[in-house]
């Protein structure tokens, strides 16, 4: 039996916002939700494969065949649980030419769904519709027809500027302090009250004419002196630098997280570490989301797997060649990175057949996550087995996806969720040091 109860909102829901989160329909407390019949549609040609947005629309299909095993889906079915409001299909306005058509003049899946909501309005002329997507210009068309639009807000990142960078200046320490940190290499907690100490923060201490770098230890409860150390023959140029090879050497973290623009060193320091420590894993896995050209997915490129894939992962290649660059042909240092790869203990994979794996005993290094929504990173970090360590690296701000922005990637939301635990550490890169010409193009162009 469905409730009958009064109605004032109705969300009517795009198909970016399933293939984002399966359960959004969950997500709009008592409100009444919408679902095109495009939509459905548009899922049943994203049912089939191995990559996230298959296994969201998989899993949609699911609940909603289980929300409507005794009732039609065109009638509104409660959703289950309790605050929670209705559910149902709605169908495209059959009457001709549509509104959408005649001012955007074409015939487009996204036309029909907004036909939906419009046809939706104007039968409920009390409700306020809403048509909710990921997809910007759709929102944009929607309100030029006089629908309210909005962003699927679930997850998403309300303020940045609340995010730790993993560094923190602190001036005015006791020379004393300073002292005992060179000497001894660590002071306790108890003894830095005139501090506020964040698990795995790093910290640049100056007090008269000395300074030095430290990073408090949740563990011990200690704040330790943290050294300049070289990976693999990469050495830091800078503090923050220093930190995160600190972080992504550091046993006791099995998550880093690294943010910063082109050209800061995210990728070389990751790699570089994990090579450093590459005794104590069994496998060094190396992946990046593929972001097709054009929309278009990696099928439509010749040759095997092998040879789709390696276009987009060319950077990790070049990262793996400057490393190996640093050695003299004849240093056992330069094959051994050959060896490595031959051998498949260094392994570039893609992310796309990491659901279902376990992985023990690796380091995990993912390039670009800011392109992974929030569901993919938990996904990826829910494979971790024994002795695994996880970094991921990329900028916010810098997004190849057209369903995400700077508020609801993945990266985001994993600096936002983890922030803080004990065996998590974020670094913020913010110097370049690519070249003076890549500093000069990031400043000035």
């Amino acid at each position: 039996m469905t409730r009958k109860k009064k109605q004032n909102k109705v969300f009517v829901l795009d198909t970016s916002v399933i293939l984002f989160d399966h359960n959004s329909i969950n997500n709009f407390e008592e409100n009444d939700v919408a679902i095109p019949i495009t939509v459905l549609e548009e899922l049943d040609n994203f049912k089939k494969g191995s990559d996230t947005k298959n296994f969201e629309a998989r899993e949609f299909i699911r609940m909603l065949d289980r929300l409507s095993e005794n009732h039609l889906l065109q009638e509104w079915n409660d959703l289950n649980g309790t605050n929670k409001g209705r559910i149902k299909v709605i169908m495209e306005d059959q009457r001709g030419q549509t509104e959408a058509d005649i001012i955007f003049g074409s015939e487009k899946n996204d036309h029909k769904i907004l036909n939906a909501a419009i046809k939706l309005a104007e039968e409920n002329p009390d409700v306020l519709v809403t048509m909710v997507s990921k997809d910007i210009n759709l929102r944009l068309k929607a309100k030029a027809v006089g629908i309210n639009a909005a962003d699927y807000e679930t997850g998403k990142i309300q303020d940045l500027h609340r995010f730790k960078t993993g560094k923190n200046q602190v001036n005015d320490v006791p020379e004393e302090i300073i002292d005992r940190l060179f000497q001894v290499g660590k002071v306790p907690a108890s003894d830095l009250e005139f501090m506020e100490l964040v698990s795995n923060e790093y910290y640049i201490l100056q007090g008269g004419n000395k300074s030095v770098l430290a990073v408090y230890n949740p563990i011990e409860l200690v704040l330790e002196r943290v050294d300049k150390q070289s990976c693999y023959g990469i050495s830091p140029r800078n503090a923050e630098q220093a930190f995160a090879i600190h972080a992504m050497l550091n046993p006791n973290v099995k998550l880093v997280s690294l943010q910063g623009v082109a050209g800061t060193g995210k990728t070389l320091l990751s790699l570089a570490s994990a090579l450093e420590s590459r005794q104590q894993y069994k496998q060094i896995y190396l992946a990046r989301p593929i972001v097709p050209l054009s929309n278009k997915d990696i099928g439509f490129l010749p040759g095997d797997i092998k040879s789709k894939i390696n276009p987009y992962m060319e950077p990790l290649w070049d990262n793996l060649k400057f490393i190996k660059n640093q050695w003299r042909e004849n240093d056992p240092n330069y094959h051994r990175l050959d060896e490595m790869v031959s051998s498949e203990k260094i392994l570039v994979t893609p992310l796309a057949y990491i659901r279902g794996r376990s992985l023990s005993n690796v380091i995990f290094i993912v390039d670009e996550a800011q392109n992974l929504t929030p569901h993919e990173i938990k996904t990826i970090i829910t494979r971790a087995g024994e002795n695994t360590k996880m970094i991921f690296s990329g900028d916010i701000y810098q997004i190849d996806t057209p369903y995400l922005d700077e508020h609801s990637n993945g990266l985001s939301y994993l600096i936002d969720r983890l922030q803080g635990n004990e065996i998590f550490a974020h670094v913020t890169l913010e110097k370049g040091e690519r070249s003076e010409l890549a500093n000069l193009a990031g400043e000035l162009l």
